[in-house]
């Protein structure tokens, strides 16, 4: 079990602001699963518009957060890295359910596990917590393709 500040994560992820939705990585183990976080501040983009009056963070960008830190995983059990050559795709969200709003201030704990991987496509499950209650649940599937 190791952990990654923003730099190493950095490493690992082609997205950039105003997409990098992973600020650092609790701990990992390769093959099995990760534990990342998300400090979701009232600075973030999407604020101004969703909603001004009651800023909560889009269902889409939590799980997507959650897709971010199962690439971080699958990268690291592959031993590999960011490269210009690929990019990790999402192929499928299954389940996905809303339990609690994501506010402004929160800080967004984010699960996943592998359930398996076969002929490049991976599954895992993914929950995302904020004070220790979940907030989103998922199952993933996603897989690397090449760019060039």
């Amino acid at each position: 079990m190791s952990a990654m500040d923003i730099h190493e994560v950095l490493k690992y992820l082609p997205h950039r602001y105003p997409f990098l939705l992973v600020d650092r990585v609790i701990s990992y183990e390769p093959g099995k699963d990760i534990v990342a976080l998300k400090n979701v501040t009232i600075n973030e983009p999407f604020f101004n518009g969703h909603f001004p009056h009651h800023p909560v963070m889009p269902g889409v960008l939590i799980v997507e957060a959650l897709a971010q830190a199962a690439a971080i995983l699958t990268l690291r059990t592959m031993d590999s890295k960011n490269s210009d050559d690929s990019v990790y795709y999402f192929v499928g969200i299954d389940g996905v359910r809303f339990k609690k709003p994501v506010m402004a201030g929160d800080q967004l704990i984010l699960k996943v596990a592998i359930e398996r991987q076969i002929k490049g496509v991976w599954k895992y499950s993914a929950e995302a917590e904020v004070d220790g209650k979940l907030v989103t649940k998922a199952k993933l599937m996603c897989t690397a393709r090449s760019v060039k």
